[in-house]
C-alpha cells in the first residue's frame, strides 16, 4: 500500500535540530537513492507512525514539488516510549512499489483467512480431565494417612 506524505526539506542537522523537529511533531528522515546524493527531510509524525504499521508499505514523499516513491530501510525508535525518532528511506521505482503492494495484499488476505479459520474452529469446552490428576490425589491421601499413623504409635 502506498501512503502519501508531505515532506519538508531540512538544512539543520544534529541532536538539537532533531529534538526541535520532534517537538514540532515531525520526524527527521534521510532518503537514499542509487547514484544521487542523500536528501534530508522531515516527515509528519502521526501520519508516518500510522503508515509504518502496514506491512510492506511504500511511501510517496512529496517534497519541493517532486514526488519520490520510497520504502523504509531503517526505523530508529525510542527504547522506552517506542516513538519513531528517525527513519532512513530508500528510493525505489514504480515496478518495485507495485510488487511490494501485491505482497502486502497477500499478507493481509492470509491474516484474514487465518482469523476466519480461528472463528469457525470449535471452542474448547474445558471438560477434559487427565487420569493422572485423580491418581495423584488418591495416592497423596493414603500417604498422609500412613504418616499420621506412624506418628501416633
Amino acid at each position: 500500500m502506498s501512503v502519501p506524505l508531505q515532506a519538508q526539506a531540512r538544512s539543520s542537522f544534529g541532536k538539537g535540530a532533531a529534538r526541535q523537529l520532534r517537538r514540532a511533531g515531525r520526524i527527521p528522515a534521510v532518503m537514499y537513492s542509487g547514484g544521487t546524493s542523500v536528501v534530508h527531510v522531515s516527515l509528519p509524525e502521526h501520519e508516518l507512525t500510522l503508515a509504518l504499521r502496514q506491512p510492506s508499505v511504500t511511501l510517496e514523499i512529496h517534497v519541493d514539488g517532486a514526488t519520490v516513491i520510497t520504502k523504509p530501510r531503517d526505523v530508529q525508535r525510542d527504547p522506552v516510549r517506542r516513538n519513531v525518532e528517525h527513519i532512513d528511506l530508500i528510493v525505489i521505482d514504480a515496478a518495485e512499489a507495485k510488487a511490494r503492494e501485491l505482497r502486502s495484499l497477500a499478507r493481509v488476505a492470509e491474516a484474514e483467512a487465518a482469523a476466519a479459520a480461528a472463528e469457525s474452529a470449535p471452542e474448547f469446552s474445558g471438560s477434559y480431565v487427565e487420569e493422572s490428576d485423580e491418581s495423584e490425589s488418591t495416592s497423596g491421601d493414603a500417604g498422609e494417612t500412613a504418616a499420621t499413623e506412624g506418628e501416633n504409635s
